[in-house]
């Protein structure tokens, strides 16, 4: 009986490896647990071709988002957006301003950002004034959009 076998992994499993590698794992671990679960594949000429040509488009299309993001964030940069939110009489707000708002204020001016990458502040925004926020693209790909909230007049 063969003490090792080699496979590839399809996903990254703790103590093992990251998705597209070679690794040597005894047959039953291989057998009754890796391959059932589609965590793993027998590797074979063809699996490992397979393989080899999905690390390359998910390479090229990894290089393609980071591209699209970094326009993507020289447009955003500097942006000024504008939202009204009842205010009282300080110039404190009913409420704050939230991630929702600055999305559509900023789909308003034709950016379409998804509110989730937009982040707040630490301190939420509750008054009156030029606020700084900032929107994370991709991985470390960010742009700071300034926020100017300004009191619904009537």
């Amino acid at each position: 009986m063969a003490t090792h076998v080699q496979i590839i992994l399809r996903e990254d499993v703790d103590n093992l490896g990251e998705a597209g590698e070679l690794v040597r794992v005894r047959p039953g671990y291989a057998r009754n647990f890796l391959i059932p679960r589609g965590l793993a594949a027998v590797a074979t000429r063809g699996n490992i071709a397979q393989v080899e040509h999905e690390k390359k488009l998910a390479l090229a299309r990894a290089v393609k988002l980071e591209d699209e993001a970094k326009s993507a964030a020289g447009q955003l940069s500097g942006v000024s957006v504008q939202v009204q939110k009842q205010a009282g009489e300080e110039g404190k707000l009913f409420g704050s301003v939230t991630a929702q708002d600055v999305a559509d204020a900023l789909k308003a001016k034709g950016f379409e950002v998804d509110r989730k990458k937009i982040q707040m502040p630490a301190e939420a925004i509750r008054s009156v004034g030029t606020h700084e926020v900032t929107a994370k693209l991709r991985g470390k790909i960010s742009a700071t959009i300034t926020v100017e909230v300004v009191p619904i007049e009537g």
